[in-house]
C-alpha cells in the first residue's frame, strides 16, 4: 500500500495502480479521508510547510522551514514525491489543496527565491497536475508575472498571458 496512491504506475513496480472503484470507496470512507489528510500534513511537515486550514487547504511555512527547504533544495527526489502528492490530491477530490500547494511552491521559487532547485519541477510538473483548466491558467499567469527574465517563460503563450484577466 502506498501513502499517496494513483491510477498510474509509479517508481515502485510492486505497487498496483488504484482503480476508479477503489478511489470512490476511499472517498466514501470518513476514516480513510481523515488518514489521507493526516498523511498530507505529515509530508507537508517534512517539507517545512503547515496546513493551517483543513477546510480551505491554506498553507504557511513551518517554524523549521529554513532547514526543511535546505533539504528540498539539496535532494531532487522530493520533487517526484511532491508531484505524486499533487496528483493524489486531485484523485481524492482535494483539487483546492492542489492549487494552494502549487501556488505555495511558485511563490517560494519565483517570488521569494527560497527554493531555486524546486523551480523547474514547480513549472514543468507541479503546475500541470492541476485538474481545473481555469485554475491552471491562473497559476500559469501567476508564474509568468513573477518569472524572470519574462521573455524566457515557456509555459504559456505570451500573447495570451498579456491579455489574461
Amino acid at each position: 500500500f502506498r501513502l499517496f496512491p494513483l491510477r498510474e504506475p509509479g517508481m515502485n513496480w510492486c505497487a498496483k495502480p488504484l482503480t476508479c472503484r477503489e478511489i470512490q470507496a476511499f472517498k466514501k470512507s470518513k476514516e480513510v479521508m481523515q488518514r489521507f489528510i493526516r498523511a498530507y500534513q505529515l509530508m507537508l511537515g517534512f517539507y517545512g510547510i503547515v496546513l493551517i486550514n483543513e477546510e480551505t487547504g491554506e498553507l504557511k511555512r513551518a517554524e523549521n522551514w529554513a532547514e526543511r527547504f535546505q533539504n528540498l533544495n539539496r535532494f531532487g527526489h522530493n520533487n517526484l514525491r511532491i508531484t505524486r502528492i499533487l496528483k493524489c490530491l486531485g484523485e481524492m477530490g482535494y483539487e483546492h489543496y492542489q492549487v494552494l500547494l502549487v501556488k505555495f511552491f511558485l511563490t517560494e521559487t519565483l517570488v521569494k527565491g527560497t527554493l531555486p532547485n524546486v523551480k523547474r519541477s514547480a513549472l514543468d510538473y507541479f503546475l500541470f497536475t492541476i485538474r481545473s483548466k481555469q485554475k491552471r491558467r491562473e497559476l500559469v499567469h501567476y508564474a509568468w508575472q513573477h518569472f524572470r527574465p519574462r521573455d524566457s517563460f515557456v509555459w504559456g503563450p505570451h500573447h495570451k498571458l498579456l491579455k489574461y484577466r
